[in-house]
């Protein structure tokens, strides 16, 4: 690991004096050195070249308000390295994270640690989206009409009214005897279209507007991918109020940049949202205008109607371009139903607006909802917009995608001078930036990169079995589970189990799950789907010898420090389906371009998704463990040097028997 004392951390600095002045190269050496600012605040401090250097290249960013993709290796320290050039020099900071996780870390954390440490007089907020608050208006109708669908729904509800009454925030995080996922939640809390805004009776008390309000006030303000971006889309409608005032953006996890902003630029319209007016119509219409219409008819029309779409696909789940739906598909006469009757309903809530101010916005919900649903018919397919369909289970998702963010995403950033700061530790493919920086138009971006300090070639083993077949063979997720067995035995369980799909995560569960009852090995099995991510993780890191099979959720995000976790075996090479309607049209335009969309976009993808899960591993300086790699085309196609070589340098096998030395060297 490369550490610095006092002297050579400023000398360290030398290459950046061109653009950072002498008088801030000192202030950073100082803070970070090896008895420096930090090392007095921070437990088991180390002093490290590279997380000086990255703290250099933002400060320089922040002071020519410039942009910066900054890759730093796990380790690096990088959470730090933009925190305190952020509240010495950033003026007006907001920080935007991939997951909530992490923004409540650095809300409640990582910040308050630097703020003390730099005795910087900054005021930080957090700012989530408003589904994560407690809605007094929603809570008090529910309430009111006690139509709940369980007993157990019934006391989480009583769990939230006392809550609002003594919570400060109305943050549901804080919460625990209500799961995040309960159901309750959609009927106690607003979203942009059913929220009464000034006409609510609520408004002065209101736990969003609070949060708001505090967020403006602030000098730093930690916020999601989500809700950043939701305010830069709404910039193009004029009504953005979080973005203007800032100096500095910074995005951790930026490497989820390009798909969130996918969804922000685009438009949904969904059966949900189609079902959520009809029940707040029919309860407001039954509140106030009880006399103007038989509210439970109109409104029950309107229900059939988005039941009636979702049952056009008779599959379980479905993602398919409109361009393959024929010109007579039942979709559309289904839609153009719901589009009438949501305006027959909507000419109703006309004529008794003036009763409420809840039927009012109802009305205006109503008619944008018909625009919707006609714009997206309407709409046809070009070159620059995808229309697709998404059904679930119980839903039906209709939407319109960007093929490119990249231009709505730069006019976004144009305006007003500000720092624009990209880190994550997984943004470049072998040192090259272009993939991440084309997806979000950063062509006038400095990319910088930071290798982890960790000793790669001594805490970690690649091993990447012999005579697996092909990903595509049928029977080959049963191949990887009965490769993994021994290496499980020799490293005690401690394994994430990580799969491209759900399906593969279902099947190699039940084979674990028959291996460790026939083998009588005491190996807690844990499943994703089986518990709330948060549940599993804890319950793994407690067991000390668990295994957990998950997909997505599990590739990161997750930080499992210790011998808990000391294998992490990862099925296939992660390329995303091919048969992705946005991603299939972008591979075609790919092609249109004369590229090569296979090389250009699908395997830098699945690098930097691969460098997320093999990610987990090491976390830490005294972590030890391996990394199974199951895919033989990593070694047996042109492309897999790339992406082993986009890796960290762990030595590699393909012997078992080096990995039952490694276990047994532990």
């Amino acid at each position: 690991m490369r550490t610095c004392d006092n002297a050579s951390c400023f000398y360290a600095l030398a290459r950046y004096r061109l653009t950072l002045s002498a008088e801030r190269a000192r202030a950073l050496s100082e803070v970070f050195s090896e008895h420096g600012t930090l090392s007095g605040r921070v437990d088991a401090y180390r002093a490290r070249a590279g997380q000086l250097e990255m703290a250099s290249a933002i400060a320089t960013a922040i002071e020519d308000q410039s942009c910066l993709i900054a890759e730093a290796g796990t380790g690096t320290g990088k959470t730090f390295a933009y925190l305190v050039p952020a509240l010495m020099w950033g003026g007006k900071v907001i920080i935007s994270t991939g997951t909530k996780t992490l923004q409540d870390q650095l809300f409640r954390r990582d910040l308050p640690t630097v703020r003390t440490a730099l005795s910087v007089p900054v005021t930080i907020a957090l700012l989530k989206g408003r589904a994560n608050y407690v809605c007094q208006h929603h809570l008090e109708r529910t309430e009111e009409q006690g139509r709940l669908a369980s007993r157990e729904e019934a006391r989480q509800l009583r769990a939230i009214v006392r809550f609002a009454k003594s919570t400060r925030s109305g943050d549901r995080a804080e919460l625990s005897a209500v799961p995040e996922n309960a159901a309750i939640w959609t009927h106690v809390t607003s979203t942009r279209e059913n929220c009464l805004g000034v006409e609510c009776k609520h408004y002065r008390e209101c736990f969003v507007m609070q949060a708001r309000r505090q967020a403006q006030e602030a000098d730093v303000v930690v916020v999601n991918h989500h809700l950043f971006l939701a305010d830069l889309s709404l910039r193009e409608e004029g009504v953005s109020d979080l973005l203007p005032a800032a100096n500095t953006v910074i995005f951790d996890e930026a490497h989820q940049l390009p798909d969130v902003a996918t969804l922000f630029f685009g438009q949904t319209v969904s059966t949900g949202q189609i079902l959520e007016l009809a029940r707040d119509s029919q309860a407001e219409g039954l509140a106030h205008a009880r006399d103007a219409l038989d509210w439970p008819a109109a409104c029950g029309r309107i229900e059939k109607a988005a039941r009636d779409m979702r049952l056009v696909f008779a599959q379980d789940s479905l993602r398919q371009n409109a361009a393959q739906l024929d010109a007579d598909n039942a979709l559309y006469p289904a839609i153009e139903a719901a589009a009438s009757n949501i305006e027959a309903l909507a000419e109703q809530l006309q004529a008794s607006a003036e009763r409420a101010a809840e039927l009012e916005q109802c009305w205006q919900r109503a008619t944008q909802l018909a625009q919707r649903l006609r714009a997206w018919v309407n709409a046809g397919d070009g070159d620059e917009i995808i229309r697709w369909v998404e059904a679930f289970s119980h839903s039906l998702q209709l939407h319109r995608t960007p093929l490119s963010v990249a231009e709505p995403f730069t006019r976004a950033r144009e305006g007003q001078l500000r720092a624009w700061i990209f880190t994550s530790a997984t943004l470049a493919v072998k040192s090259d930036f272009s993939h991440f920086s084309n997806q979000l138009g950063l062509g006038d971006a400095v990319a910088r990169a930071w290798p982890s300090p960790f000793d790669y070639e001594n805490q970690a083993l690649l091993y990447v079995p012999t005579e697996l077949p092909d990903p595509a063979t049928q029977g080959y997720t049963e191949a990887v589970v009965r490769a993994s067995l021994p290496v499980l035995r020799a490293a005690g369980g401690r394994a994430f189990l990580l799969c491209t799909t759900l399906r593969a995560v279902r099947s190699a569960a039940e084979m674990l799950r028959s291996w460790l009852e026939a083998e009588q090995l005491d190996f807690p099995l844990l499943v994703q789907g089986e518990a709330s991510r948060s549940d599993l993780l804890e319950r793994f890191r407690l067991a000390g010898n668990a295994i957990l099979v998950g997909s997505q959720s599990f590739w990161e995000g997750v930080d499992v420090r210790g011998q808990a976790l000391s294998l992490v075996i990862i099925d296939k090479l992660p390329f995303a389906p091919p048969d992705d309607p946005v991603l299939a049209a972008r591979l075609d335009a790919l092609v249109r371009q004369g590229r090569n969309p296979f090389m250009d976009y699908q395997v830098p993808a699945a690098v930097i998704a691969l460098k997320q899960g093999a990610g987990r591993l090491i976390r830490d300086e005294s972590d030890r463990g391996v990394l199974m790699l199951c895919d033989p085309r990593l070694l047996t196609k042109p492309y897999g040097r790339r992406i082993w070589q986009s890796l960290p340098p762990f030595r590699r096998t393909r012997e078992l028997d080096e990995v039952t030395r490694f276990f047994d060297a532990a």
